[in-house]
């Protein structure tokens, strides 16, 4: 059905729709090519929230060759008036031949209306091209439309001996720069970064994008049942902070908000935050993905609840022996058969350390 040219050509898309990676957001990372007697006339990417899509950046840069032309995009051209017009109206309206689309729009105002909107304009359509590479681009969008939640990776450092600090809670630095400088991409193109009041005792971190260059910063979220975060916290500086509470304590609330932080109270029949509530509300939000780094009762709650879609482990050769905090605080397992299983993604050595990728099977 697809040629080699055809792959050629999506592949491109992709790697233009990357460049979106850390801007897009609430919007997917969507590419487009235009290719006319097989060669590119016009390409083009979405780059932020409110700007044109991709489409519509490519057609203006193809103009007039774009008749008769093929079109490959990343993701379903759009079917409705949002902040902009149309793009598969823009596509018909440019008289493109055929469009070649990676994957269909999960947005429930889309969902194949772009496709059958194409089509009743003449359009030749084909749909399915490298499309796990182009969900797998857009997998918070994907997760936020489809299970009402955000797609949550779990960041982790550790020693080979699975130690993520000392026995006081100490853990800068486990890993070395390049690690740590990795680790701060991942946050960049997270729409939202979170840990607990834990980590933030143990080692007061600001939670920002400061490694890479990024043209926002994430929401900060932490997770503070009874509302201990003091006031004086790294944390909340700058505001850009959701405090996640269990209770309802007004004087300590009305302080957050003075210092530019909002407070939600979701609290669970243990009185802790429930988690599950928690990435729902990210979710209506419209935030995409989530990056967590917390610590190892916090790390263990996520698991257990059933809302990390991913982990990313950096381990550093180094060892702490028992002493050490460990990763995951999970209960008491008495049977092999209640390990949580894991599906290997990547192995990398990222400067002396080795990043592992995993996905919670």
């Amino acid at each position: 059905m697809f040629t080699p040219a055809d792959r050629e050509f999506m592949s491109r898309a992709l790697a233009l729709a990357e460049r979106g990676l850390f801007t897009t957001t609430p919007n997917p990372r969507v590419g487009c090519v235009i290719v006319r007697d097989g060669a590119v006339v016009g390409e083009g990417f979405h780059e932020r929230a409110g700007g044109p899509h991709a489409e519509t950046n490519a057609l203006a840069a193809a103009g007039a060759r774009a008749e008769g032309a093929t079109a490959y995009v990343t993701l379903e051209p759009c079917s409705h008036h949002g902040r902009t017009p149309p793009c598969a109206d823009a596509l018909i309206g440019a008289m493109v031949r055929r469009v070649v689309a990676a994957t269909g729009d999960p947005n429930p105002k889309v969902a194949g209306e772009g496709f059958a909107r194409l089509r009743a304009g003449g359009v030749e359509v084909a749909t399915g091209l490298l499309e796990e590479e182009a969900r797998e681009l857009n997998v918070g969008f994907v997760s936020r439309l489809m299970r009402g939640r955000p797609w949550v990776r779990l960041k982790v450092a550790a020693t080979l001996d699975g130690k993520t600090a000392l026995a006081n809670g100490r853990s800068q630095w486990l890993t070395g720069e390049p690690a740590r400088r990795d680790g701060h991409r991942w946050r960049a193109r997270a729409c939202a970064v979170l840990t607990g009041i834990g980590t933030v005792r143990d080692d007061d971190p600001r939670l920002t994008v400061r490694e890479v260059e990024t043209a926002r910063q994430p929401l900060k979220v932490l997770v503070d049942s009874r509302l201990e975060v003091p006031l004086g916290a790294h944390v909340l500086e700058g505001g850009n902070v959701l405090v996640a509470a269990a209770v309802a304590d007004p004087a300590k609330i009305a302080a957050l908000r003075a210092s530019g932080a909002e407070v939600v109270v979701l609290p669970n029949a243990a009185g802790k935050v429930e988690l599950g509530d928690l990435m729902r509300e990210l979710a209506r939000r419209e935030l995409n993905e989530v990056h967590v780094e917390a610590g190892v009762r916090l790390n263990g709650s996520l698991v257990a609840a059933g809302v990390v879609d991913e982990l990313l482990i950096y381990l550093a050769p180094a060892l702490i022996g028992e002493s050490g905090q460990g990763m995951f605080g999970l209960p008491l397992m008495e049977r092999l058969g209640q390990k949580v299983g894991l599906r290997l993604i990547d192995v990398a050595r990222i400067g002396d350390d080795l990043r592992v990728r995993a996905r919670l099977a």
